[in-house]
């Protein structure tokens, strides 16, 4: 057995093979990831969405209760969104003990802008608007995203 050294090791060929099943594999992977990433952000928006409108009902429940003070030309809907965090007096409690609807403001996850406030963030809706033609009023009925794209839906995130 005085033959030619066994070569060991891989062929050009079998490296440009697994190189491309590599590359396949990763152009399948790419978007499922991107898709991933999408979905989670309109889970997060939905999740915000839900939360500022629980707080807005719950303001506008306190305030049909009489424990907000409020005139007769308010709505009973929160001035601003930061009303929410701040709290309201309670008119209802001797110790004028203050009602709180919001931890905190969500921020709008379609919005990457990190430098705007969350409160900041929001299309806001008065109380007098049409659902057609939001605009922000004397008070905040509700709010929707600003972002102009559409979701996996079909519908753009504004619309939600």
């Amino acid at each position: 057995m005085s033959g030619a050294p066994l070569q060991r090791g891989f062929t050009l060929i079998e490296m440009v093979i697994t190189a491309a099943i590599v590359a396949v594999l990763a152009s399948i992977a790419l978007p499922l990831s991107e898709m991933s990433i999408r979905r989670e952000k309109e889970t997060d928006l939905r999740q915000a969405l839900r939360e500022i409108r629980d707080a807005l009902d719950a303001y506008k429940r306190a305030s049909d209760e009489g424990r907000i003070q409020r005139s007769p030309e308010q709505s009973g809907f929160p001035p601003t969104l930061q009303a929410l965090v701040e709290g309201v007096p309670n008119a209802k409690s001797p110790s004028a003990a203050k009602l709180y609807f919001l931890r905190r403001i969500p921020r709008d996850p379609l919005n990457a802008d990190a430098s705007v406030p969350p409160e900041s963030n929001w299309g806001l809706r008065s109380y007098e608007t049409p659902p057609d033609d939001p605009r922000p009023g004397k008070d905040v009925f509700d709010v929707r995203s600003l972002s102009e794209r559409k979701g996996l839906n079909g519908i753009a995130y504004s619309k939600w």
